[in-house]
């Protein structure tokens, strides 16, 4: 029987984190590098300097990889480039996504008013992208019998918004795009999860609200609303990922971790 640190070590092994560049990203990346595993970093933004800031691991450099995942082409790509790189691909997190801003009109905005083009430009990267992605990553998952997909959820894909806080403290609420193309990655989970075993799982985080620059009247009354009492930071994120990733979980598949804080508990 193995040790504990022996069954979250993953030397030998590689993996693909989209969205490397972004706050989430980074946290999960290094995670995954700190326990062994070469990482490739892929991100519409340069992620050369995110990766090269990584832990150092036996058997060579991480990865960088910049690429659009609205363009099939380039996602159907990826995980060649990925295997190229650092010889294998055994876990992907799909960790990127498509949040928006109150930039873009029609994203915030009350239903009757919020944009097609956005939903669509949401569902693409959020859930046609991950499909995609480990579809084309499939041989190489499937190669040494222990692959590894996270697909990174949110709380508003599988709950529904509670607007008092929203309404309460003029902060914009979640659009239905995002929450509906979080939903459907949750219940992609789940499919890829009994049509990949037994040599790929697939698992699912679902953060609460991450603190980064939060207005204070909501974070106060998230933060009230929420057993643990705080919001989430990306080192919450780091442990469930290492976990998901490695032999810790060899017999885990088709879940959806809730790391929320007891949000969902309710």
């Amino acid at each position: 029987m193995r040790s504990v640190p022996e069954l979250f070590d993953l030397d030998g092994r590689s993996a693909l984190v989209t969205g490397g560049a972004g706050h989430l990203g980074q946290a999960i990346a290094s995670a995954l590098a700190e326990c062994g595993a070469r990482v490739a970093l892929l991100d519409r933004h340069d992620p050369s300097a995110v990766a090269s800031g990584l832990p150092s691991v036996d058997g060579g450099e991480h990865a960088a990889l910049t690429v659009d995942l609205s363009l099939e082409d380039q996602v159907q790509a990826a995980p060649a480039a990925v295997a190229d790189a650092l010889g294998s691909l055994d876990i992907i997190v799909h960790c990127a996504a498509f949040v928006g801003t109150d930039a873009h009109t029609g994203w915030t905005s009350p239903v009757e008013q919020q944009s097609l083009s956005k939903w669509r430009e949401a569902l693409e990267v959020n859930l046609t992208a991950p499909f995609a992605l480990t579809q084309a990553a499939l041989p190489y998952l499937q190669e040494n019998g222990y692959g590894s997909v996270i697909n990174i959820g949110s709380i508003y894909g599988a709950l529904g918004p509670d607007w008092s806080l929203y309404d309460a403290n003029d902060v914009p609420g979640t659009p239905a795009a995002y929450a509906a193309s979080k939903g459907g990655l949750l219940q992609m989970t789940r499919w890829w999860a009994t049509s990949l075993a037994p040599d790929v799982r697939v698992n699912a985080i679902v953060p609460g609200g991450i603190e980064r620059d939060t207005a204070s009247r909501f974070k106060t009354a998230y933060e009230k609303r929420t057993p643990m009492g705080r919001m989430a930071d990306e080192e919450d994120v780091k442990g469930a990922a290492a976990y998901l990733a490695s032999d810790a979980a060899r017999y885990v598949t088709g879940q959806c971790l809730m790391v929320d804080g007891g949000w969902s508990a309710w």
